[in-house]
């Protein structure tokens, strides 16, 4: 079965879920915890508590909108249909940022557990990949390329399978963990619960690949136009994937924590260093078969996870020219395999870019958790605009307590945007604002292409270009203590102001919506699409 656009719905609920899955768990469980327990020490284990009630919020918005209007490459969508084109080319410019470097993290994290028995993978004193493990990076992107190229339905069989693979060993890892019996004064010595203070766990949440970890989630929104049905099953997925992410990475955490020998952290968790953390750990507990096992999984996880990403980057590339802001042949389905092509060329290649600039895997997962949590504030912004012009739509899943859940989703966007810091976040305001500038000038020189921004439209995303502005400012003026450069604004007064600066824009934000002729066109072609599957029924 098909939709008007030619891709072809295949997806069933244990697909979407195990696309969201297989975003979730992949190098991040692999090197999230020892990242998060440098910035926090045990503290880490409540980075992770919140970061995935913060996602599970901002799961719920989605879940609604997943439900209502299920298309591919969505977060590109929902922009178009309530603010129009500038508010939502900021957007699809910075996911389009964001997923397209996942593919490259995840193969740097491939070769860098690789290189535990091929050693030239890897540059140990410098933390980077050699040459070497730059080209079998871009091999293994290659194979991501391939098993997406052939359709969907190979797509989701692969990922299904390897998703269920990826689950069972950070399931093992955490019962096996327990059995053998771990340290537990780790959790009060060297330096005590929380040796950073608060400061240490928001920081872990936004730049340690807490965030980055728990952002998979989006997949099954991404695929909802490939989805068989798409406005039940989309926000099962997200709930059930998220509510198992947030339980297996506090549990994989708490037992990273407990189990760090106390020789590693004679001088503080900050100077905790592993190459292959669980797998040097289980060593350390005299589990070195278990470490062989975690080593190859440590190839599986990562992997999976790269290949579920350039499926979602290729649906934004969809999107964005589905909206006429990048050329139409990154729109154009293949007939025989249900897959746009040209966005599926174009996704590969730019995951090839990302590997030069940024050759390690925690140099990018700072530009990816803020650019990607920078796209999702729009969804509460977009959830409460279409509440108000089009309140009679069919939503299948209605978020309960919206007015509350939606501004606060909001503002844990912005804060954790914050707390990713200084050195990641002008990257990416500077990334956006070339992405604009790029917009506008391709609009005027290709109009037959790139569709011309209208007037309401600008007049529609004032508001977030003065809050992209803001977020700068407060990057750069907030406190010291986060890392930031000034400390002009003192922590916690910087977290004051962020939040009720968030609360301005999120209410600007709903006030610049509008009723789009593209909602109204979309929704009446939704409920035609339903009402012929139920008379072919």
């Amino acid at each position: 079965m098909s939709n008007k656009e030619g891709l072809k719905r295949e997806l069933s609920l244990l697909d979407l879920t195990m696309a969201s899955l297989g975003g979730i768990i992949g190098s991040g469980w692999l090197f999230g915890a020892l990242y998060a327990a440098q910035d926090a020490g045990p503290s880490s284990i409540l980075s992770w508590i919140i970061g995935g009630i913060a996602v599970l919020l901002i799961g719920f918005v989605y879940a609604e909108l997943g439900s209502m209007l299920p298309e591919s490459g969505s977060i590109v969508r929902y922009p178009h249909y309530t603010h129009g084109h500038l508010t939502s080319f900021i957007m699809g410019w910075a996911a389009w940022i964001a997923y397209s470097s996942v593919p490259a993290v995840e193969a740097e994290g491939v070769m860098q557990y690789a290189s535990h028995w091929l050693p030239g993978l890897w540059n140990s004193k410098t933390s980077l990949l050699t040459g070497e493990g730059l080209l079998l990076a871009a091999i293994l992107m290659f194979v991501f390329f391939l098993i997406n190229y052939f359709g969907v339905r190979i797509f989701a069989k692969v990922n299904t399978f390897v998703t269920i693979l990826k689950f069972i060993m950070p399931a093992a890892t955490i019962i096996i963990f327990f059995i053998v019996g771990l340290h537990w004064s780790n959790l009060s010595h060297f330096g005590g619960f929380a040796p950073d203070g608060s400061s240490g766990v928001l920081v872990a949440i936004a730049t340690s690949g807490v965030v980055f970890s728990y952002l998979g989630f989006r997949q099954a929104v991404d695929l909802a136009g490939e989805a068989r049905n798409p406005q039940r099953d989309v926000p099962r997925a997200l709930i059930i994937s998220i509510i198992i992410g947030i339980l297996l990475y506090v549990l994989l955490q708490l037992v990273f924590v407990a189990g760090a020998p106390a020789s590693g952290l004679s001088k503080g968790w900050a100077n905790l260093n592993f190459s292959a953390p669980f797998a040097q750990v289980a060593i350390s507990l005299n589990l070195g078969w278990f470490a062989i096992l975690l080593y190859a999984d440590a190839v599986l996880s990562p992997a999976g996870t790269g290949n579920v990403y350039i499926a979602s980057t290729t649906r934004v590339l969809y999107a964005l020219s589905k909206n006429r802001y990048f050329p139409r042949f990154l729109g154009k389905v293949d007939k025989r395999t249900g897959i746009p092509v040209g966005a599926l060329i174009v996704a590969f290649l730019l995951g090839l870019i990302f590997l030069l600039p940024f050759p390690s895997w925690q140099s990018l997962v700072g530009l990816v958790s803020s650019a990607t949590v920078f796209t999702y504030i729009i969804g509460p912004v977009a959830l409460a605009v279409m509440r108000k012009t089009v309140p009679n739509a069919h939503r299948p899943y209605r978020l309960g307590g919206s007015k509350v859940i939606a501004p606060i989703a909001f503002i844990i966007g912005s804060l954790i945007v914050y707390w990713t810091g200084w050195k990641t976040d002008w990257k990416l305001l500077v990334a956006i604002l070339i992405g604009i500038v790029l917009y506008f000038i391709f609009s005027l020189i290709m109009p037959k292409q790139i569709e011309r921004p209208t007037g309401q439209s600008l007049k529609s995303g004032i508001w977030l270009i003065v809050y992209l502005l803001f977020m700068f400012a407060m990057v750069y003026l907030g406190s010291a203590k986060l890392g930031e450069l000034t400390g002009i604004i003192h922590y916690p007064w910087d977290m004051v102001v962020v939040i009720v600066g968030s609360i301005i824009f999120y209410y600007w934000g709903v006030a610049s919506g509008y009723s789009t002729t593209y909602l109204t066109d979309q929704l009446a072609s939704l409920e035609e699409g339903n009402a012929s599957t139920v008379t072919t029924t």
